[in-house]
């Protein structure tokens, strides 16, 4: 087996994958760039590769598909990114990764705590020596409400954490999990009921902006909303025109609708033609960290290994719950 990897990390990736191809007796090169259209060719003579999150769409899917490549492994749990109707129609297969919940989970919980303190603005106005009270009080965790969409395996984990906090937790997810210590509501009420409201679903078509103007209209006045999952789940512009009437008082955003392009790379010096990115980061009231709520040394080797297992399996015509096509 031959694998190529776009969008390679040398300086934590590396050791990772060596030690599989060792153990698993593949091939593999590698590039820091992502795939697209001029940078395709460097897969030519490989059966396989790996991303992470980027846009594939139906004319790149084709591009490998006639280079030789036969099988597709994101390094990412969403795969909202990949035209899966194209691939299927080209003959590629598709895998995803999972990985342990708890980092994502205690990410998720850095970002609600952090809202609850206003720990963005304390530390940007000691970096100038501002030590001042004004305008920093916050408040509790404790008491709060705190709705949980989406309950798989993060967001189960997210649940479990606010237990020990002493939030009153409710969850909406068209599949409920027995023996989770929530409340499930319908949606609206969720929306009407959270002071904190906490994203953890995929996305799909009816969770692509499930975040509206309409959702935000039905929410409480100062409620904070944290998003660890993907940018889509949220309409950039509704919750612009939220944060600016002070409907939302708090957004803690590891993900972004628009990130691919910004994300991952080293943009410092440059122009980012990103209108909604500049205009949150205006807020002093919104944290943007970028796409690293997954991002541990645990999670890396979990993510690596799936690759490679998948790659394997996809080859082999055999089963395997992370392989999609």
């Amino acid at each position: 087996m031959k694998l190529f990897v776009y969008c390679f990390r040398e300086f934590d990736e590396k050791p990772h994958f060596d030690a599989l191809a060792e153990k698993y007796g593949i091939e593999y090169a590698w590039t820091e760039v992502y795939p697209t259209a001029e940078t395709a060719y460097l897969a030519q003579g490989y059966e396989a590769i790996s991303f992470t999150p980027c846009q594939m769409d139906a004319a790149l899917l084709g591009r490998f598909r006639d280079l030789g490549v036969r099988y597709l492994a994101a390094r990412s749990i969403g795969y909202d990114h990949i035209d899966l109707s194209a691939a299927k129609a080209l003959g590629l297969r598709v895998s995803r990764v999972a990985y342990e919940p708890d980092t994502v989970a205690d990410y998720a919980m850095l970002l609600m705590l952090a809202g609850c303190r206003k720990l963005g603005q304390i530390l940007d106005r000691a970096r100038v020596q501002d030590y001042s009270l004004k305008g920093k009080i916050g408040c509790t965790l404790a008491g709060r409400t705190v709705g949980v969409v989406g309950t798989g395996a993060i967001g189960a984990a997210v649940v479990r954490r606010l237990q020990g906090f002493g939030c009153r937790v409710i969850a909406y997810d068209p599949y409920p999990k027995a023996g989770l210590a929530c409340e499930y509501v319908p949606l609206e009420t969720l929306w009407a009921q959270s002071d904190l409201i906490t994203l953890h679903c995929p996305v799909t078509a009816e969770s692509t902006h499930i975040v509206s103007a309409s959702a935000l209209a039905m929410m409480k006045p100062g409620v904070m909303i944290v998003n660890t999952a993907r940018g889509l789940l949220i309409d950039t512009d509704a919750l612009i025109a939220a944060l600016k009437t002070g409907k939302v008082a708090f957004a803690g955003l590891d993900v972004l609708e628009k990130e691919d392009g910004l994300y991952y790379y080293n943009r410092v010096g440059d122009v980012i033609d990103n209108p909604q990115m500049a205009q949150l980061r205006s807020f002093p009231n919104v944290m943007l960290t970028p796409h690293t709520a997954f991002y541990s040394e645990t999670v890396i080797g979990q993510m690596a290994e799936a690759v490679v297992r998948c790659v394997l399996h996809m080859a082999a015509n055999e089963p395997d719950p992370l392989v999609i096509l």
